[in-house]
């Protein structure tokens, strides 16, 4: 059967079918939500994860990142976005309630840190599985430096429903499989890298950095000074997405491919068996002693930074690219985010409203396959935008010409505003028309960006970054505390963190072998093939 090829038009029309609208009612959304522990000074936490909390290791909702001061929250995925938000109001009433004296830092550049070494590591237990996890995060710092890690983001999960694909599969005139619906949710990638700039424009939300973040960084980033040690670019508007942020100067060697699953998984796979010569310094194991887990440039898949991924749920001990091949694509992450300091969440439901529409428009979008030189500019393209993003000026380079990214915006915006009705007429609703509303209004105007508020914000005051953060933190910590639960109370929490304690110890003491024949075990396992 021959794949019906049709463009975009073609595409939105068949989604005003009522079978459609229905569909798009069933999309799944989830959050995970990172966020440091401060104290109320503003200082980072250097208290180990609260035990009232549950534990890291297990909690479905509750757990940390990189530090034990680097809270992690994760909504299980929810047909409404008001469920989400809901959902992400329960966790954080009940998590700041249960904080010592301490606060939760609403911005993705983080507070005053002296150095790498007053970020706490996080510990997952004795486990086997535990010690991993703490081995890769002391490979991270080695690698690349704690502060880095101490950046935090909103990663945004998205999946559409199997009615859709069945609908999908036949308005191109192919059956239904998972191998289609993978290669369709590689097209909405490959549109998303080409456009994701769009995301720090809309939403960054770090266009000034604490100058404690700069100590012994090497960069050419012309930067200028507000308040007492505050460092800011005048046209930026996501430092964290930049290179001096939350990236990965190792990686850019790695040509990974978004045309294919099979491609993309080999290409990992490959260059979580690549020897750095870099990291060859640091041990993985050699007379015991573990700074990381392997010399090679990706320690685990999760390790590759991109504003990207296909995702499947992993099982006990299976790595994520074994899910892939296993069971395909269940839902992808959007990783560009930064923290909204706006909204006590970090992301509202107006922007995920938003992230609705642009996703089903890079589906619906003819998607050309990616070139190492296309992936190139669009990496360039994403350079631009996180660091002078918030010049009119601004040109980006768009299938070989050089156009202004007002211009391109306006385009993109053109066709969100057709798929946005197709989403109200579903939803029965207005939310999608104005969330499109109100973020096309950030092109006119930027100072309407969150990057263009916080800047008028500090500039206007001659402030710092860290008393707004602190400010909104006490704020919402106050917020919160008057905020009735939703979907769970404190009761429901409370037991989640007692049966998560429970697991972790039952892990615990159903080890059985030592951690270096567990970390071989782990890497040398064959996958599993892949069912027809």
């Amino acid at each position: 059967m021959t794949v019906t090829e049709l463009n975009f038009e073609q595409r939105l029309a068949a989604l005003q079918s009522s079978g459609f609208a229905k569909s798009l009612t069933q999309i799944k959304r989830g959050v995970e939500r990172e966020g440091l522990r401060i104290k109320p000074s503003g200082a980072l936490s250097q208290a180990e994860h609260p035990k009232v909390l549950g534990s890291a290791l297990t909690h479905e909702s509750i757990t940390t990142d990189f530090s034990e001061s680097l809270l992690e929250f994760i909504t299980p995925p929810a047909e409404s976005s008001k469920t989400t938000v809901e959902q992400l109001n329960d966790i954080h009433k009940f998590v700041l309630s249960k904080l010592d004296n301490e606060l939760l830092w609403p911005m993705s550049m983080p507070c005053f840190i002296d150095d790498d070494n007053g970020i706490p590591i996080a510990n997952f237990g004795s486990s086997n599985v535990g010690k991993m996890k703490q081995v890769y995060r002391i490979g991270l710092k080695n690698r690349y430096g704690s502060m880095m890690q101490a950046i935090s983001g909103v990663h945004f999960n998205f999946s559409l429903s199997a009615d859709f694909w069945k609908q999908w599969a036949q308005l191109h005139n192919t059956s239904p499989s998972q191998q289609q619906i993978d290669a369709d949710y590689f097209a909405l990638i490959r549109n998303y890298r080409r456009t994701c700039w769009l995301i720090p424009y809309l939403f960054g939300a770090s266009p000034a950095l604490c100058s404690s973040f700069l100590k012994g960084k090497e960069h050419k980033l012309p930067f200028k000074k507000v308040g007492k040690g505050t460092y800011y670019m005048p046209y930026a508007t996501s430092l964290r997405m930049s290179d001096l942020g939350y990236t990965n100067a190792e990686q850019s060697s790695l040509e990974i491919c978004y045309n294919e699953l099979d491609n993309y998984v080999r290409l990992l796979r490959d260059a979580m068996q690549r020897p750095s010569t870099r990291f060859s310094q640091y041990a993985a194991g050699e007379e015991g002693h573990w700074q990381q887990l392997s010399h090679n440039i990706l320690q685990i898949e999760n390790e590759l930074y991109a504003p990207i991924r296909p995702k499947q749920p992993t099982q006990a001990m299976e790595k994520p690219s074994d899910a892939l091949v296993r069971r395909g694509i269940s839902y992808i992450e959007v990783r560009a985010l930064d923290i909204n300091p706006f909204d006590p969440n970090g992301i509202d439901q107006q922007q995920m409203d938003f992230l609705d529409v642009y996703l089903v428009t890079c589906l619906l979008m003819p998607s050309e396959e990616l070139t190492l030189e296309t992936i190139a500019t669009a990496r360039d393209n994403m350079n631009k935008v996180v660091l002078e993003g918030r010049d009119p000026e601004l040109t980006l380079s768009h299938q070989g010409n050089e156009v202004t990214m007002l211009h391109w915006a306006a385009e993109l915006f053109d066709k969100f505003e057709q798929v946005a009705a197709i989403f109200d007429n579903a939803y029965d609703t207005q939310n999608y028309t104005t969330a499109v509303a109100v973020e096309r209004a950030k092109l006119a105007d930027p100072a309407k960006t969150p990057s263009g508020q916080i800047m008028d914000m500090l500039l206007k005051d001659d402030a710092d970054n860290s008393a707004l953060g602190l400010l909104l933190a006490k704020e919402y910590a106050q917020a919160y505390a008057k905020l009735d639960y939703t979907h769970q109370n404190e009761n429901d929490f409370q037991e989640l963190a007692k049966s998560s304690l429970q697991a972790q110890k039952k892990i615990e003491d159903a080890d059985e072998e030592d951690f270096e024949t567990f970390i071989r075990n782990y890497f040398n396992e064959p996958p599993a093939k892949k069912n027809a």
